[in-house]
C-alpha cells in the first residue's frame, strides 16, 4: 500500500496508507486530514481539495485533464505543482508521495 505524506502548512505532517484506484482526496478525508474538504465529492467540480505537489515528484506524475487545469487557474496562488487531489488517482508508483497543503484551505493566511 503506498504511503502518502500531507505536509501542513506549519510543517506537520501526516503520512497515511493510501489504497490504490483511491483518489489522494479520497485518501485524505477518509484519514481526517485537514484543509482537503473536497466539497464536490471528487468530481472536479471545485478546488477546496488542492495541494502542491513536492518538487521531487514534479514530472512523476501523470499530467492534468484539462478540467482540471481550468479549475486551477482559479485556485489561490496556483503554481506548476498545484494539483487536485481528487485527480490524482493512486498508484503503488507513488509509495512516498509528498503533497503539501496551502494555508488558504486550512483557514486562510
Amino acid at each position: 500500500m503506498p504511503r502518502i505524506t500531507f505536509v501542513q502548512p506549519d510543517g506537520t505532517r501526516h503520512t497515511i496508507d493510501a489504497e490504490s484506484g483511491r483518489t489522494g482526496m479520497d485518501a485524505a478525508r477518509g484519514l481526517g486530514i485537514p484543509g482537503l474538504r473536497g466539497e464536490c465529492g471528487g468530481q472536479c467540480l471545485c478546488s477546496t481539495c488542492h495541494c502542491y505537489v513536492d518538487e521531487q515528484w514534479l514530472g512523476r506524475l501523470p499530467p492534468r485533464h484539462p478540467e482540471e487545469e481550468n479549475l486551477i487557474d482559479f485556485v489561490w496562488e496556483p503554481r506548476e505543482a498545484s494539483r487536485l487531489t481528487c485527480q490524482l488517482v493512486i498508484t503503488d508508483a507513488m509509495d512516498g508521495l509528498v503533497l503539501h497543503v496551502p494555508e488558504y484551505q486550512i483557514g486562510g493566511p
